[in-house]
This record gives C-alpha cells, structure tokens and sequence, in this order.
C-alpha cells in the first residue's frame, strides 16, 4: 500500500469510528476524542518540529540554485524573472478568491469548536496583523530567538539575507555553505519520512476527535477544502492561455493544440518531470521555439518554478481562517501570497507529503491563523495532484513562450543594430 493510500485509510477508519460514536453514544465520543486527541498532538508536534530548520535550509539553498542558473545567461534571468511574475500573479489570485469561494459555504460553529479543542493549542493562533504589525516584524531584532519562537516570517525574511549574502563570498568558502544547509535539509527530510511513517496513526486520532465531537461536519469541511483548491488549480491554469496570447504573443488554437499532449502527460503520471520530453517536442516541433531557449528554459521550470504551490499555501490558509470564522484583511492576504512564492522557490522538487507542513506552515502562521488543522489537510491534499501538474505543465510552456518572443525580440534588435 502507498504512503498516500496508508494516510487515507487512517482517515477513513478514524472518520467513521467518530461517526459512528458521535450518532450512538455521543458522551462516550466526547470521551474517547479526550483519550485520541493527545496522541494526535503528538504527532502534529513532531511534524511541526522539523519546519524551522527545513524551511531556513531550503530557503538558503534555493537561494542560491536560482542565482547560478541566472549567472548563466540572460535567457535563464529571464525565465526567473517570468516565473517569478506568474507565481506572484497565481498567489494574489489565490488570496482574494479563496475567501470569496469559501464565503460561498455555509460554516458550522461546531466545526470551530470541535478543531479549537482538537488540534489548535493555545498559542496556536497568531493575532491579526495589520500594515504597522507586519513593518515592525518582518526583520527579526534576533534571528536565533525567531526561529525559537517558530516565528516564519522573521525566520524565512533572515534565510533570505542570509541566501543572498552567500552569493557574495568566496566560491569556495560559500560552496561549503550552502552543501552545509544542503545536508540540514536532506536530514530534515529523513526526520519528516520517520514521522509520516506513523501519518495514519496520527491522522486516524485527530480525525476521530474531530467527528467524534463535530459529525459530518468535518468531512464536508475537508471536501469543501478541495473543491475549492481543484477549482483555483483550474483558474490559474486557464488562466496561462491569455498570459501566452498576450506576453508570449501566442494564438489561442495553436498554443491550446501543443498543450494537449504535455497535459495528458500530467494528468496521467502526476509528474511534471515526466510530462518533460512532451514539453520539449511540444514547444520545439509544435510552437517552433528556438531550441536553447527550449533546452534552458524548460528543465528550470520544472526545478525551481510550480505555479500551482503557492496557490495550495494561501488556498489552506484561507480554508483554516473559514472553519474558525476568522476574517483575512488585505495585509494578511497580500503577505500570504508573497510568503507563498518565497517558499515555493525555495521546495520545489520535494514530495508534497513531505514538504507539506514546511510550506503550508509559514503561509498560515504568517497569515495569522491556527496551524494545527494542517495535520487533517496533509490527509486529502494529494486527491488534486492531477489538477495541480496540470497547472504547473500548463505554466511552464506558457513561461517558454513569453522567454522565446523576448528572445526573438533580442535577436531581431540585435539584426536592425
């Protein structure tokens, strides 16, 4: 059985014993949800405990990885600055809609309740923050007391200073750097694979205090959840037809026409990486883009940029502030978003289970809601996988067109000179 199908079936087994307590004997629910809860916890906290160093480290190094591959020519710092400019578009796109999308369904209080009393602690929940709050911490006083205190946004705002500071060292002395965050990372990981080896035990005991005290009404908050990250996965990618037309100069019925067989990839394999020799034969023979463009451009989209990431981050964030009534202002919303594409950059390439508590984490910390749901959310987050590559297959060609017409711009200017 796969890690996915393992977690899925903690979920269902925990979801239907809490069910089925709530409807026959709901004193005896409320009871057993006060006996899972704390191994719940548990769990949760022994994911949450790997997010400061793995965020710091990812962030150093993918720091770093972007700026090699755009010392390497002009083509590559354009490809980062077009990623760069979807990524941010997809993530303000996610903050504003999600909340109206969420508004759209009616919440029950004792959804709230049941998560306040389950999986979100005391010192879960961050305070509203508004324009002066975020000036005041985006640079942490103490760096090392951030990252104590598991405050993301001073904590990831310190890696990048610290990322960028590295490019300015001696090659050598900087190598040893970043290979240094590079193994706090891949041991990081170990650790996480450890503790989502015990995933269906931990989701299994949340779930079950959860529906043990809520009923149906968690389950249909999950199902809301990824309908609405389905639906966002599906505008942002639509939404790449009009970017190619406009900035990548396209035509609608070839660009559409080269997407199909790179997007049958995607939804089959659930692997940009895989969909990459489609990808390549699509926007060389296809589209007719020049082919170091192609050779360039597409293998770093598929390494540094994923379009759909950062609208996952703010979209489970927005989820969380609709299931304890929170009310999101646009500061939270746009330093959601902005938070989510440093992130993105910097975990790209790593598998969603693993990576899920260190990118959603930050983004919903920043935002000023309880993490704790985040533990339920890692259980249903891979069912839009295919929607998701879809997404991210989509904007990468549509980030070639934009780097090839601009490149051809250069190279026609280049002539008339």
């Amino acid at each position: 059985m796969s890690p996915t199908a393992r977690v899925l079936a903690g979920l269902a087994a925990g979801a239907a014993l809490g069910l089925a307590l709530d409807a026959l004997h709901p004193a005896l629910a409320v009871r057993v949800a006060d006996v899972a809860q704390p191994l719940g916890r548990l769990w949760l906290n022994a994911l949450q405990m790997t997010v400061v160093p793995l965020v710091l480290a990812l962030i150093v190094v993918g720091v770093n990885t972007a700026t090699d591959a755009a010392a390497s020519g002009r083509v590559a710092r354009r490809a980062i600055g077009v990623f760069i400019v979807i990524l941010v578009g997809g993530a303000l796109l996610a903050a504003f809609a999600a909340p109206s999308i969420f508004a759209l369904f009616q919440r029950s209080p004792v959804l709230a309740v049941a998560l306040g009393k389950t999986v979100a602690g005391p010192a879960s929940a961050v305070a509203p923050m508004g324009w002066a709050d975020w000036f005041n911490g985006i640079v942490p006083s103490n760096a090392i007391m951030a990252a104590a205190q598991s405050a993301m946004l001073p904590t990831v705002v310190f890696a990048l200073f610290f990322g960028f500071a590295l490019t300015r060292i001696e090659p050598a002395r900087r190598t040893l750097v970043v290979n240094f965050f590079q193994a706090i990372a891949d041991t990081m990981i170990v650790v996480v694979r450890w503790v989502l080896w015990a995933a269906p035990v931990g989701v299994f005991a949340l779930i079950l205090a959860v529906c043990a005290r809520a009923g149906l009404h968690m389950l249909g908050a999950l199902g809301i959840y990824v309908l609405v990250e389905c639906l966002l996965y599906l505008a942002v990618t639509l939404l790449m037809l009009p970017v190619a037309m406009l900035w990548g100069g396209e035509r609608m019925r070839r660009f559409v026409a080269a997407l199909a067989p790179p997007q049958v990839v995607a939804l089959s394999t659930q692997s940009s990486l895989a969909s990459m020799p489609a990808m390549l034969e699509s926007a060389g023979a296809r589209l007719g883009y020049p082919q170091h463009v192609n050779a360039l451009v597409l293998p770093m989209a598929v390494s540094l940029f994923r379009l759909t990431s950062p609208v996952q981050y703010v979209t489970s964030a927005c989820f969380i502030a609709w299931a304890f009534g929170i009310e999101l202002d646009a500061a939270q919303l746009v330093l959601g978003a902005l938070l989510a594409v440093v992130i993105s950059l910097g975990s790209v390439g790593l598998p969603g289970q693993v990576s899920f508590m260190a990118t959603n984490l930050p983004v919903a910390q920043a935002m000023g809601v309880p993490v704790g749901p985040l533990g339920l959310m890692l259980a249903v987050d891979t069912l839009p996988d295919a929607l998701a590559t879809l997404g991210n297959v989509t904007a990468d060609l549509t980030a070639t067109s934009v780097v090839a017409r601009q490149s051809a711009a250069d190279a026609t200017a280049a002539e008339g000179a």
